[in-house]
């Protein structure tokens, strides 16, 4: 019971932090005039995966044994499936409930474009390493996605200046409620707000793994399910206040600006410090997060722009692995 009541109150912490990180993510692309696109993207996206970086590494560097390396590669893999299905879906419900409609979203289709693009092609790769025969040739991996998301990162920032930035109001700033805030507490506000998120998202993290050790659920689900569900929270909440005020590139940039970040830096993280062999569960979510994210790059090349509805099918290749792994229990 007294687990319950901790989900419900780190919930409560998770969201708390996700409302002044956005509030303060803003603030930062105002000042530094930057676009959407770079702010969604990066500044949010590499934030708010924090939580989710840090549990994979660990795992591998402090556990011993073959069980630290499968909590660290399933939650390597957890990362972009749970962005890749369960965000996808959750986003698409918060347009449909506040919008009430399925009407076309308010994006810059070249910033989700690019990024799932990229998403594509770097999440391949690191699966492709799994099947590589020396160690020698996965770190010629490592050294291209990390390569691919610094290119990432350049052309986002470079194409940002072409964007519309965040000129409209804005909510003040949480943290200086007389005008225009400092560079300064902008920046003491975001990590507040993140050390607010992790605190949360830790105490949650626990909680669950409380919960699933009771019901003698396996390591490597409790890690590529459970866990990313917990530490995906900040980005889903976060893509969800977004959507509520109308700025949906920066909501669907939180999302797939971390599916580029959590698909190249982690992976070669991962692959340099493990051996990188991915059992059929981890291929089977690594194919399904490819395959969601696949048929939203289809619909955003052709239409150029993205739908509630549609989003939401991520939420059917989700519930499809949740299938096979309770099967494989």
């Amino acid at each position: 019971m007294i687990d319950i009541i901790f989900l419900v109150v780190s919930l409560g912490i998770i969201l708390l932090g996700a409302e002044v990180f956005t509030n303060g993510i803003e603030w930062l692309g105002r000042k530094l005039n930057l676009g959407e696109g770079a702010v969604g993207s990066i500044f949010a996206a590499v934030g708010t995966a924090l939580p989710e970086t840090l549990i994979p590494i660990l795992a591998i560097l402090t556990s011993s044994g073959a069980s630290g390396h499968d909590i660290g590669i399933g939650a390597i893999l957890g990362a972009p499936f749970m962005l890749g299905t369960l965000a996808f879906f959750v986003t698409g419900i918060a347009v449909l409930i506040f919008r009430r409609t399925n009407r076309p979203m308010y994006i810059h289709p070249e910033v989700i474009e690019r990024d799932l693009k990229f998403f594509l092609i770097v999440y391949s790769l690191a699966i492709v390493a799994s099947f590589l025969p020396t160690h020698s040739l996965k770190m010629l991996i490592v050294i291209i996605l990390v390569g691919a998301y610094c290119a990432y990162v350049y052309r986002t920032i470079k194409s940002s200046h072409g964007e519309a930035n965040l000129e409209e109001e804005l909510p003040a700033c949480y943290f200086s409620r007389r005008g225009e805030p400092r560079l300064i507490v902008i920046f003491v506000q975001i990590i507040a707000a993140l050390a607010i998120i992790i605190a949360g998202a830790e105490l949650f993290i626990n909680s669950v793994q409380a919960v699933s050790t009771a019901a003698g659920i396996p390591v490597f689900i409790l890690a590529i399910i459970i866990t990313p569900i917990a530490t995906e929270l900040p980005e889903k909440f976060n893509s969800v206040l977004w959507v509520r005020r109308g700025k949906d590139t920066l909501a669907m940039g939180n999302i797939t600006g971390a599916m580029v970040f959590q698909s190249s830096v982690i992976p070669a993280i991962g692959i340099s410090l493990t051996s990188w062999v991915l059992e059929p569960l981890a291929l089977v979510s690594a194919l399904l997060a490819l395959a969601s994210a696949s048929l939203q790059y289809f619909v955003i090349v052709k239409t150029k722009t993205l739908y509630p509805a549609i989003l939401m099918i991520g939420g059917v290749f989700y519930a499809i692995f949740l299938f096979l792994s309770l099967r494989a229990i």
